[in-house]
């Protein structure tokens, strides 16, 4: 089993080799673009990030949490 710094290592790795193919914006979001996020599931973490300021950075959560937070929608 990796460790939590053998995770973060390899999920900054998987962040700075997605493309804008791996992104995607929920089918509810508005046509106006506003308060939405983009998602782009990674073999170890789920990023989100902001759909109108892409380049601010992003946040990895575990799948888990993902899960669990969807549930709740």
């Amino acid at each position: 089993m990796r460790g939590h710094g053998e995770l973060a290592e390899a999920d900054a790795r998987n962040a700075m080799s997605m493309t804008e193919r791996d992104w995607f914006k929920s089918s509810y979001s508005g046509s106006e673009g506003d308060n939405c996020v983009e998602v782009a599931i990674r073999p170890h973490a789920v990023h989100i990030r902001d759909s109108k300021d892409t380049d601010t950075g992003q946040l990895a959560i575990p799948h888990a949490a993902w899960a669990a937070f969807v549930a709740q929608l």
